[in-house]
């Protein structure tokens, strides 16, 4: 199908781009990054924008930038971009995650700030942008605004962001020379999406989990924190054990109905995969954390 028509535009800076959202305000404004998820509901009429922004062109909203304690993720950069980037895959959780996004094609094309915006519930990405004690930068009339990511995914495709901003940015905090993370999902046979996914960062001393991040998508209706699995880490010690008894806290204090439930996968597949995911990801971290002990032992 085709769809409807609609006016285009195509900004070279964040604050044109701005400005045209503010100047459309009164219509139906969509942004368009990669496409993956807007062309495909516009060709099927699921959405009808009069007015479509696209992003591709400004220069500012690409690449990554790496500081000593944080590297900042610019909106427009491909899953591709940041699966091969070193000090990422060193240092943060986040390229495991885009690595895991649907094929070469896909990562070729697809954005970061596009994917955390969606917010769509099974996407990779914002499990580990919660874990990764990330803040999302968004620029507006009023200037620019951080959120941290623990509030800035609200419910299934509902973000913080106002329709009036833009999602430049992502800034991930780095781990320490102790810690580690990990991303593991359960991809649905049809689509690749997550039917689980968890990913998780653990700082530790080297022997102790000092503190413990956990964050989940596929399984719930927005990217979440899980709590009680991290409240159990903490404070343990680096054995393969304390996964197992863990991820058994996966579910808890989670109401039956906040669990997702499709054609793909019931609520109580779902809620037995996240127990298996979770504990997946939390042994893959601790046995990084060893290794990164034992070479600087040797």
């Amino acid at each position: 199908m085709y769809p409807s028509s609609f006016e285009y535009h195509a900004p070279t800076d964040v604050q044109e781009a701005v400005d045209l959202l503010v100047e459309h305000g009164d219509r139906d404004v969509e942004l368009i990054a990669g496409g993956h998820s807007l062309l495909p509901t516009m060709k099927s009429g699921l959405s009808k924008p009069e007015v479509v922004v696209d992003i591709a062109d400004i220069d500012q909203l690409h690449g990554v930038d790496h500081g000593e304690e944080s590297s900042r993720v610019g909106a427009m950069t491909t899953y591709a971009t940041v699966a091969a980037d070193e000090t990422l895959a060193r240092s943060t959780v986040i390229s495991e995650a885009a690595a895991e996004i649907g094929d070469v094609q896909v990562r070729n094309v697809g954005t970061v700030g596009g994917n955390v915006a969606h917010a769509d519930p099974a996407a990779d990405l914002p499990a580990a942008v919660l874990v990764s004690d990330a803040t999302v930068r968004l620029q507006g009339p009023s200037g620019d605004r951080s959120v941290p990511a623990a509030e800035f995914f609200q419910a299934m495709f509902t973000t913080d962001i106002r329709e009036d901003e833009l999602l430049t940015g992502i800034d991930l905090s780095h781990l320490g020379e102790n810690d580690a993370g990990a991303y593991v999902k359960k991809p649905s046979p049809s689509s690749g999406y997550a039917l689980v996914g968890v990913a998780v960062v653990l700082e530790t001393d080297g022997e102790t989990i000092m503190d413990a991040r956990i964050g989940a998508n596929g399984a719930f209706d927005h990217a979440m924190r899980l709590k009680p699995v991290e409240e159990t880490l903490t404070g343990e010690a680096l054995d393969g054990g304390i996964a197992h008894r863990a991820a058994g806290h996966a579910t808890d204090d989670v109401e039956p109905y906040l669990l997702m439930e499709d054609d793909t996968a019931s609520s109580d597949f779902r809620a037995h995969l996240l127990e298996v995911y979770t504990e997946r990801a939390i042994d893959t971290a601790i046995e990084r954390v060893g290794s990164m002990t034992d070479t600087e032992a040797d």
